[in-house]
């Protein structure tokens, strides 16, 4: 089996398209009046970023289109599984935080998984956008993009849905939790 830069076969590339087309087709609310054959065309000409997709829906993000930038030009994906992604739980925010505990560590954080994925963790206003798209977080939380002057005191934001409500809290940057994971977003 051929393989690409990142290392997806032709099967694994296969099955990935056929699984995002098919999540794309049976959410539509999510991308009205977006063409599943033009988001392909962009994804089979940056296989880089169907490899960052790939490693979204290893980890359970169950990935989708929930946009398009007109003046960039790019479609916008979020990771749109129900809950925060099975695979990217009970990490810390960041490596300073994960380093800054003493014991009982996480194998990992945040930060630097999205990063190794290709992606970025949602920002507080992409996480209240994809809010408007269904009901995600109910029973768990996601880490947000921080901004520098709250990571600077030792803090960091996460978010999730409870009431009817988006709530946005703080927490130390070193903690982490069975039910906290993080959400990527990935632009193609």
């Amino acid at each position: 089996m051929a393989k690409d830069i990142k290392g997806l076969s032709q099967e694994q590339r296969e099955e990935l398209l056929s699984t995002l087309k098919a999540r794309f087709e049976e959410n539509m609310n999510r991308h009205n009046n977006l063409e599943w054959a033009k988001v392909q065309a962009r994804l089979d000409a940056n296989p880089e970023k169907l490899w960052s997709l790939h490693e979204m829906e290893k980890t359970f993000g169950e990935p989708d289109v929930i946009g398009f930038d007109e003046r960039e030009g790019e479609y916008i994906f979020f990771d749109c599984s129900p809950e925060t992604p099975k695979g990217r739980r009970s990490v810390c925010y960041d490596r300073a935080g994960l380093e800054s505990r003493k014991k009982y560590k996480p194998e990992n954080n945040a930060i630097d998984m999205a990063t190794e994925m290709g992606i970025e963790l949602l920002s507080e206003d992409q996480y209240r956008a994809l809010q408007q798209l269904g009901n995600f977080d109910m029973k768990t939380s996601s880490w947000v993009q921080t901004p520098s002057d709250i990571r600077d005191l030792g803090g960091a934001l996460f978010c999730d849905r409870r009431y009817g409500h988006v709530f946005v809290y703080h927490n130390g940057a070193s903690s982490y939790y069975s039910v906290r994971g993080f959400r990527g977003s990935l632009r193609v």
